[in-house]
């Protein structure tokens, strides 16, 4: 059989570059975004394929090409390169494989139509060239409702230790959603161009999830966070007046919450800030729109460094934003109908 065009099958993108690549941010413009965000949109961070197959199709083979970035942390770059088939909330099969300029791996299949999903590597930015089937077809999967979810590391996987276990693909499961990655380590302090980039995007769920950032590295006060806050979600809002909106305030980090940064705030301050923003914003006719205070979903053992979470960790934040989703009539109602 022919190679297929792996574009049909692709689920998890947002925009695609001039070189055909899975990007997460605009391409046209990446020079109103930080450095860090632009940086880590080049990763196809919780980009997936999902396909049915004929009966008697034994595998999928997947060509692709991926080179091992020589910036970011150590750790991150010697996560395991595997294509990783899943069915369901259950992982099938893993297959390893190295970074190549152009290779192809051979994922088996257990039988059955699927719907099967492909989770590729993503450290290394893997570009799909194409995919074909072993003894049968291969169809790409009907659509899910579509979820953007923005935020900082934390949404970005890190410290998961597939891209499967990152909270936003565990929910997305769970819920029967396609999830957008779009977490940026190192960034996710409530850019306005990027409440824009989301203004702009086709989505039936928007969950946002940043504010640690805003302790340390470029550190915001408390007011200036509320404010920051309103503005991004009505910028958001500007290109999705009625669609389900869930605010995750920020997670646990013991070294922040009591420690004043550099213009006087705690984390405790600011997360207090967002969540104020929050209900502020639905006290004033908001009706679309929910918070998940984030405080008390991890303790420090879910942390696998003090504050990424572990496995665990994520699993259990997916599970909260699964439970919050499911039981807010704010969200479900849109969101979870066309699941």
């Amino acid at each position: 059989m022919t190679w297929q065009d792996p574009v049909p099958f692709l689920r998890g993108t947002a925009w695609v570059d001039e070189d055909g690549r899975a990007v997460r941010a605009d391409p046209a413009q990446l020079a109103r975004l930080p450095w860090e965000t632009a940086q880590r949109a080049e990763l196809p961070i919780g980009v997936r394929l999902e396909f049915t197959a004929s009966p008697g199709t034994r595998a999928v083979e997947i060509r692709y090409r991926a080179a091992v970035p020589e910036e970011g942390p150590r750790e991150l770059r010697e996560l395991a390169h595997c294509f990783a088939l899943w069915e369901g909330g259950t992982c099938l099969h893993e297959a390893f494989t190295d970074p190549a300029e152009e290779a192809t791996v051979t994922v088996p299949l257990p039988g059955g139509r699927g719907p099967f999903t492909v989770h590729p590597p993503e450290s290394q930015a893997p570009a799909v060239l194409g995919l074909r089937a072993v003894g049968g077809a291969v169809s790409p999967a009907p659509p899910r409702p579509r979820w953007l979810v923005h935020g900082d590391s934390i949404t970005e996987g890190w410290w998961s230790t597939r891209p499967a276990h990152a909270w936003p693909a565990v929910a997305g499961r769970a819920l029967g959603l396609d999830p957008v990655n779009l977490g940026y380590a190192g960034s996710a302090r409530g850019e306005l161009a990027t409440a824009q980039q989301l203004a702009a995007l086709p989505a039936d769920l928007v969950t946002l999830a940043f504010g640690t950032n805003c302790w340390s590295g470029v550190p915001y006060s408390a007011p200036l966070l509320y404010e920051t806050t309103r503005a991004f979600v009505a910028l958001v809002r500007r290109g999705h007046p009625d669609t389900p909106l869930l605010l995750l305030s920020p997670l646990l980090r013991p070294e922040a919450e009591a420690t004043a940064n550099a213009l006087g705030a705690t984390l405790a301050d600011l997360r207090a800030a967002m969540e104020e923003a929050a209900r502020d914003l639905v006290a004033a006719g908001d009706e679309h729109l929910a918070l998940l205070p984030g405080r008390d979903l991890l303790g420090p053992g879910h942390l696998a460094d003090g504050l990424h979470p572990d496995d665990a960790g994520h699993a259990r934040v997916a599970a909260a934003v699964a439970a919050a989703v499911r039981s807010d009539p704010a969200l479900a109602g849109r969101a979870l109908s066309r699941a």
